[in-house]
């Protein structure tokens, strides 16, 4: 909030307050690597094993809120007031936020025996690659996100292919999270219970499918349509696999299973951002676009029949955890 004041680029200059800027963007960087984990372990100890799935679905629909709304009403706080002001109000924000968790009545340590960081997060790796129904949910969203998302090359299709600009753009890059939006709050009222592995993989199935249809449409509304259903189709993919990992998970290993979780969706989105730009350099958008939703429906029949457990997965006689 400082560094973005005048009074930092008098005293610091440019680029001093420049490298200040960027050491903050890293420092919470760090800080969200432990938050994340932190708050999937709180979840687990706070909340009711059978409502789960809906603790699941509520806090996808506040990330997803905060995704879509963020960016937009920091936009208009900018425009009415400034940058410092607005950074101010986020402030704010985490200030409210923070009270609110520390609110949380303390919760017992369940592994009270201290070990370097490496071994616990080595001891993460090897339950998530142990335990089959872990791995199989973790490597299916991975996998589709690295080859299925179409995010990296809206840019050249707002431009070149729907020729919409900047605000057909915007609606192009708004549509999943509306879509996720949507289909989270059904799911608030209507939780998944049953068939939830075959769910997962039909969703999945049907983001590659409408990335392939989002590829060869060259339509605003058909390309606008894709993006949200696929959108819904992934929200409903994270809420099962949020749900399998808190029901599966140790007590004692949820911090590090989240931290594995971590690794491979935060890899997966940048990763995948990277296999897009590098595929339509050498392919085009297009085909870039199509081979990733049909790498996305190949990895749903590979995971169909190498990972049978998933096909047995439900939310109503799930097995208890191991504490």
């Amino acid at each position: 909030m400082l560094l973005s004041s005048e009074v930092s680029l008098n005293y610091l200059g440019t680029s001093l307050t420049l490298w200040g800027v960027y050491s903050c963007v890293f420092i919470g960087g760090v800080i969200r690597a432990f938050l994340g984990p932190s708050s999937f372990s709180m979840i687990g100890l706070l909340v009711p094993r059978k409502l789960y799935p809906n603790a699941t679905t509520w806090t996808g629909l506040a990330w997803q809120i905060g995704v879509v709304c963020g960016p937009l009403l920091g936009g208009f706080i900018i425009s009415w007031l400034n940058y410092t002001l607005s950074l101010s109000c986020v402030w704010l924000l985490q200030f409210i936020a923070l009270f609110f968790m520390l609110s949380i009545p303390r919760q017992p340590i369940l592994k009270k025996e201290k070990e370097p960081i490496f071994k616990s997060l080595l001891e993460g790796i090897r339950f998530v690659f142990k335990t089959e129904i872990i791995l199989a949910v973790l490597a299916l969203d991975m996998f589709a996100v690295l080859f299925g998302g179409p995010e990296a090359l809206l840019p050249v299709f707002a431009d070149d292919i729907l020729q919409v600009g900047e605000v057909g753009y915007g609606w192009l890059r708004a549509a999943p999270g509306i879509g996720a939006i949507s289909t989270l709050l059904l799911l608030s009222w209507v939780p998944i219970k049953t068939k939830a592995g075959i769910k997962m993989l039909v969703c999945v199935a049907g983001f590659g499918l409408s990335t392939i249809i989002f590829g060869f449409s060259d339509i605003f509304l058909l390309s606008f349509m894709m993006l949200w259903m696929g959108g819904m189709f992934d929200a409903v993919s994270v809420v099962i696999r949020g749900t399998i990992l808190q029901m599966h998970t140790p007590d004692a290993m949820r911090g590090r299973v989240a931290a594995v979780n971590t690794m491979f969706i935060s890899s997966s989105n940048e990763l995948g951002a990277l296999e897009s730009g590098v595929a339509a350099r050498f392919l085009g958008a297009v085909p870039a676009v199509i081979m990733g939703g049909c790498i996305t429906l190949l990895v749903v029949w590979i995971t169909y029949i190498k990972a049978p457990i998933l096909k047995k997965v439900n939310f109503t006689n799930s097995p208890k955890k191991e504490s």
